[in-house]
Order: structure tokens, then C-alpha cells, then sequence
């Protein structure tokens, strides 16, 4: 039981800090197809119970917002705790594999690019926040 309730408290502590930094959990399949269907950039940060996902990518994912420009709308599923709504968005990532932690930028619904888990795992949290702010550079506007 105490595994259990610690788990469960690992993956309330990731939510928190994803929907702290500014972004909006998307919990089911319906709710992933009405965000992606936003008009404009929407970055999706693939959360996870993982290292890698706590010491660099939800960092990352918290710092890299703080730019120039800046995806219009800023977007998470949960990997392994909301399966139907990561499986759908995982749709949407055409010539990806699932990877998790991960981030996703859309335009218009449509894939632009992804930063996968190998390039976030065993990295540090700058540059992640670097390469987000790469795409940002290419597929965003300013603020």
C-alpha cells in the first residue's frame, strides 16, 4: 500500500509542476483533438514518472516558455497515466515513435518538429530549453 500511495504521489507531484509552468493537461482523446485543433503553434510536453522527465525535461519545459516567441498554446498528456489521451496525440506525431519525455510542436494541428527522449535523457535541462527555443525560433511568433 505505502508503494502504491508514493507512486500516486510521484504522479500528482509531475502534474503539478507541468500545470504550474502554464500547461494544460489533456486527459482524454476528445480533449487532445480539441486542443490540437486550435488554429496556431501548440507545444505538447509528453510527461512521465521518469528521471529524466522531472530533472530535465519538466525544467525545461517550464524555462523555455520565457522567450521571444513562444508557441500559442501550451499543452500535456501524461505517458503511462493517461494512455487514450497520449495514444491519440501520439497520432498526430506522424514519423515519430512514442517517446516519453518528449515534446511535440504543432501548427495548425500539423507536426513541425520533435525533441525525443533521446535527446532530452542524459542531457542537461539548458540545452533542451535550447533546442525548444530553436523551434520556437522557426515555427512561432513574438510574443
Amino acid at each position: 500500500m505505502f508503494q502504491f500511495q508514493l507512486f500516486n504521489d510521484i504522479v500528482e507531484q509531475a502534474r503539478r509542476e507541468i500545470v504550474e509552468a502554464g500547461y494544460e493537461q489533456l486527459r482524454t482523446p476528445q480533449e487532445v483533438d480539441e486542443a490540437f485543433k486550435r488554429k496556431g503553434t501548440t507545444l505538447v510536453m509528453i510527461n512521465s514518472v521518469c528521471g529524466c522527465a522531472g530533472g530535465i525535461a519538466r525544467p525545461a519545459a517550464a524555462h523555455a516558455i520565457h522567450y521571444d516567441k513562444r508557441p500559442d498554446y501550451l499543452v500535456t498528456v501524461f505517458a503511462g497515466q493517461d494512455k487514450e489521451a497520449t495514444a491519440r496525440a501520439r497520432e498526430y506525431f506522424e514519423g515519430y515513435p512514442p517517446s516519453s519525455p518528449s515534446f511535440a510542436l504543432l501548427k495548425d494541428g500539423k507536426i513541425c518538429t520533435m525533441i525525443e527522449r533521446h535527446e532530452i535523457e542524459g542531457h542537461e535541462p539548458i540545452a533542451v530549453i535550447q533546442k525548444l527555443q530553436a523551434a520556437f525560433d522557426q515555427y512561432c511568433d513574438e510574443v
